[in-house]
């Protein structure tokens, strides 16, 4: 399996279904990774642990860390199972950006930026990574810009991953401007 695959496989055990290897994240989102290993090689793919080291370095969006020790794994955010990966609070920038398609268009300009199954709102700082984020879908690309600081001034909370995500609750519409 190339790395890509086992990226996207990760992706969906440490962001999303953990059992479907056989593992638990703990209450931060971590996983053991002998068992997560384990738990991959049980299910027919073939990793080692310099394979998941490669993966982790080479992750373009650098979704997955590791433990300072190197004994456990987590993805750094988007999950849907709900996990506190330790994230303190942040001041954002004035503008943050959200790419997204033409078809959520309606369901946006009616009740804003929803977390939907995940457990934040992703946000980029620039117009550049937004565009990225909205290319991996299909339809015609669409770039909001958030007014993130008013937001955080009427309490509104923001908190920045370690990959650099801009992460929210919500955002209602009334801080959106469709570019």
């Amino acid at each position: 399996m190339q790395d890509k695959q086992l990226s996207k496989f990760l992706s969906l055990i440490l962001r999303h279904k953990p059992e479907t290897v056989g593992i638990t994240l703990d209450e931060h989102g971590w996983a053991n990774v002998e068992e997560l290993l384990r738990g991959i090689r049980q299910s027919g793919r073939s990793i080692d642990y310099p394979t998941l080291e490669r993966i982790v370095a080479e992750n373009d969006k650098q979704r997955f860390a590791f433990s300072p020790d190197g004994k456990k794994i987590r993805a750094n955010q988007g999950h849907s199972v709900n996990v506190d990966v330790e994230l303190k609070p942040m001041e954002p920038p004035e503008v943050l950006y959200h790419g997204t398609v033409e078809k959520n268009k309606a369901s946006i300009e009616v009740q804003g930026l929803i977390k939907g199954t995940r457990l934040y709102v992703h946000l980029s700082a620039d117009v550049d990574t937004a565009m990225k984020v909205a290319g991996r879908r299909k339809g015609v690309k669409l770039i909001y810009e958030v007014a993130a600081g008013d937001m955080s001034r009427d309490g509104f909370k923001f908190y920045l991953s370690v990959n650099g995500v801009w992460l929210t609750d919500k955002v209602p519409c009334k801080y959106l401007t469709l570019l």
